[in-house]
């Protein structure tokens, strides 16, 4: 990401996570799609705005689908525009899942940029009670309106991170913000609360299960500070997925997007894979969480053994 202010955006972080003591709460929805693969390849795909914010929507063809579709809204890394998400929200969308990616502008540090915050998880959960409702809209009749999961990319997931505690702190949260009741879990990519130059990672209070998934090869967030804030996460279920030979931009549709600060270090695996690999992850997770009993067995079950492109730890 072109954001050269990342140790403030750190040290916000942890004192977001130091400063919030939230309990567990259970997360349980009604029933998704049983399937341990993606349901479809056929998407419908739309434009949209989210409380002003420009957006794109991914969603099954609704031929492919029966049954009402989670909200997966997707933060984005400081400056990565959300056309650089298709592939991976398309992917995630696959699994059963309406996945939203709004392009957030806002300040942040005296500078102007794509950030995201806090808040766009309420704006979300409006926005899917209307468009539920809203006459032409694709998805009108076929969203639950009950479960919003997140989806996070650095930046943005430390964002997202942030939310799950219960805390409002700058620089992720640019006007107050509370996490909706329908926040039910959430995934995020490159996303760490490590303090600059620290060698551990504060509590992290989550009050929704979350998954870190990590590039072995990111030279942005490191794969020892993923480490560090999955073992600081206070309550499970919560998982790490380690991609193999994937970078920072494992997620994104090209490496290194323009305008984002770019991972010095090369990424090993062919882009699409590391593209799969963390999408499957992150929907099977956000399944899981929403009360799929099939899901939970790919996940906790074969997934890691059948699965060569990544490593996985969990405590369900």
């Amino acid at each position: 990401m072109r954001f050269p202010g990342l140790g403030p955006v750190l040290s916000a972080v942890v004192t977001a996570l130091t400063l919030t003591g939230v309990a567990a709460v259970p997360a349980h929805a009604g029933p998704v799609a049983r399937s341990a693969t993606p349901e479809t390849t056929e998407t419908t795909e739309f434009t949209t705005t989210v409380h002003g914010d420009a957006a794109d929507v991914y969603a099954p063809a609704p031929a492919k689908i029966h049954h009402d579709l989670p909200v997966a809204l997707l933060l984005q890394g400081a400056d990565v525009d959300k056309s650089r998400y298709s592939a991976f929200a398309r992917a995630v969308a696959s699994y059963g899942f309406a996945v939203v990616v709004p392009n957030h502008s806002r300040v942040v540090f005296g500078q102007a940029g794509l950030f995201a915050e806090e808040a766009q998880a309420s704006w979300t959960a409006a926005w899917m009670q209307q468009e539920d409702i809203r006459a032409g809209s694709p998805l009108r009749g076929r969203i639950d309106t009950a479960s919003l999961v997140l989806l996070g990319h650095s930046f943005g997931g430390a964002a997202g991170l942030t939310l799950t505690t219960g805390a409002c702190v700058p620089p992720f949260c640019g006007e107050p913000a509370t996490a909706p009741a329908q926040l039910k879990a959430a995934a995020f990519y490159g996303t760490n609360n490590t303090p600059p130059g620290g060698t551990g990672s504060p509590p992290v209070p989550n009050a929704v299960p979350v998954a870190l998934v990590q590039g072995t090869a990111d030279g942005v967030a490191s794969p020892a500070s993923a480490e560090g804030t999955y073992d600081a996460l206070l309550n499970p279920p919560k998982m790490l997925v380690s991609v193999t030979g994937a970078n920072h931009y494992g997620l994104t549709d090209i490496q290194n997007p323009p305008g984002a600060r770019p991972d010095p270090v090369p990424q090993t695996v062919a882009q699409d894979r590391s593209v799969k690999a963390a999408a499957r992850w992150s929907a099977m997770f956000l399944r899981t969480a929403l009360g799929d009993h099939w899901s939970a067995v790919w996940l906790y079950g074969v997934g890691d053994s059948v699965d060569g492109d990544v490593t996985v730890e969990y405590v369900k």
